[in-house]
């Protein structure tokens, strides 16, 4: 699993701040767009993912946390703007997370993951009712761990439905794509969605933002569906 560290983002959406990707292998199938609509799977980004998954491009993860280390204190970052957390298909890789944990003290790194954290969404069919719990409480311990120790994992609704889901855990800050048109600011069991302001206003990026990394946030951050296939992914959003 390689991970490729741009320091200065040229991403007009992000801002010229840090970003990453991580090799495909990491997304996992609980994820209802992985290779069905990706906003990653086209383009430039696309290119680049596929050079860091097949590791003509990027590092080992443990030379990524070195280079974690090394960004400047307060640093707002982003991890994965394609891929998703360490560990393959649906199980997140507690130790490895721990590992990028201790490389972020003292920077606002933050991310996003599809990886499972209901039991619905574990798509594994050859696990038992039993491993698949195993599953969802090892994925929901090491995501509240890293909100708890200071790197921003952001649960990923499909919808806003599955979003209120999500946000009952209550052990993370939750994010969901919305269809195209999106202007409810309220979900059906009355939390609070604000659409992502680097979406909504033209003079606003992730450098001037910082919302998702706010882990301790109130509000569902809504994206739109946006990408090459937006309108497949705006009917999939569809809550």
């Amino acid at each position: 699993m390689n991970v490729a560290l741009t320091r200065i983002s040229r991403n007009v959406k992000t801002g010229p701040m840090p970003t990453s990707v991580t090799s495909s292998d990491t997304c996992p199938d609980a994820c209802p767009f992985k290779s069905n609509g990706c906003y990653a799977g086209g383009g430039p980004l696309n290119i680049h993912w596929k050079k860091v998954t097949e590791q003509e491009r990027g590092v080992s993860f443990d030379e990524f946390c070195g280079q974690v280390k090394t960004l400047p204190k307060k640093q707002l970052w982003r991890m994965n703007v394609a891929g998703d957390l360490q560990g393959k298909n649906n199980v997140i890789d507690f130790p490895l997370l721990k590992k990028l944990v201790k490389a972020n003290k003292g920077k606002r790194g933050f991310t996003y993951t599809h990886k499972p954290v209901l039991i619905e969404d574990v798509t594994d069919s050859h696990l038992t009712t039993r491993e698949k719990w195993q599953v969802v409480f090892n994925n929901r311990n090491a995501v509240k761990f890293a909100n708890d120790n200071g790197f921003t994992v952001n649960l990923s609704g499909n919808n806003l439905s599955h979003a209120d889901k999500l946000k009952a855990l209550n052990i993370a800050p939750v994010v969901s794509v919305v269809p195209i048109d999106q202007t409810t600011t309220k979900t059906d069991d009355g939390n609070k969605a604000v659409v992502c302001p680097a979406i909504s206003k033209d003079n606003v990026s992730c450098v001037t933002c910082g919302l998702c990394q706010v882990g301790k946030r109130g509000a569902i951050v809504a994206f739109p569906a946006h990408g090459f296939a937006k309108n497949k992914v705006s009917q999939l959003a569809t809550s």
